[in-house]
């Protein structure tokens, strides 16, 4: 094995042991198939801006893994922790919708882009790492018509934007997701009245010394 591979191997076990996320070998083997295929897309296709493997490793698919246990969390608590259904807005390369689908097979992930290339590869990487939960769109969020139990995203917009632009895919109890860097302050006091935040997070990274937190919203009567 490729010493950069192990390295890899390595560095996501032990950020899975701080994150306290217990997946099986599968699941593992899927996030470094994962992060090998945005690796080689994005010689062709420009995926992320990012290109180092280790750099990858945290910035991409261990920012996203943080997220995981309070998604699961919230899903317990709201007793859909099956057959749920999740929808990722501006999923780029499938930050953090491809993860959420390895880590949590029973539910089921849509990421959406306008980039058509970008949905193409959510489906090619659907098909690679046999994930049966995971779909690819092409279109505009305003577009969808299906609803979802949680709407997430990662720095994709402001959150007036995305909680304005993704109401229409909102099942009626259903919550947003937004991942962030800085708590933000100015975004939340822009939210609509209708909007309310309910829970934050702070999220502690492995290996990535930035700030990170979720905020949980849900639209109010």
């Amino acid at each position: 094995m490729a010493r950069t591979e192990q390295d890899l191997r390595s560095t996501l076990k032990a950020g899975l042991e701080t994150l306290q996320l217990h997946l099986s070998d599968q699941q593992i083997e899927q996030l470094l198939a994962y992060q090998a295929m945005i690796a080689k897309w994005t010689q062709v296709y420009n995926l992320t801006s990012v290109r180092d493997p280790a750099e990858m490793m945290t910035h991409h698919l261990l920012d996203s893994l943080a997220a995981v246990p309070a998604l699961q969390r919230y899903l317990q608590g709201a007793g859909l922790e099956q057959g749920s259904r999740l929808l990722d807005v501006g999923s780029g390369a499938g930050l953090p919708g491809v993860v959420i689908a390895i880590c949590c097979p029973t539910v089921a992930v849509s990421c959406v882009d306008t980039v058509a290339k970008k949905a193409a590869f959510i489906k090619q990487a659907a098909l690679a790492l046999k994930l049966p939960n995971l779909t690819g769109l092409h279109a505009r969020v305003e577009s969808i018509t299906q609803s979802f139990d949680v709407i997430c995203s990662r720095a994709f917009a402001s959150l007036a934007d995305f909680t304005n632009w993704s109401a229409g895919a909102l099942a009626p109890h259903g919550v947003w997701m937004a991942m962030k860097g800085k708590h933000p302050a100015d975004e939340l006091q822009a939210l609509p009245q209708n909007i309310a935040m309910f829970h934050v997070e702070q999220l502690k990274v492995p290996g990535l010394d930035a700030e990170r937190c979720i905020l949980w919203l849900r639209p109010v009567s």
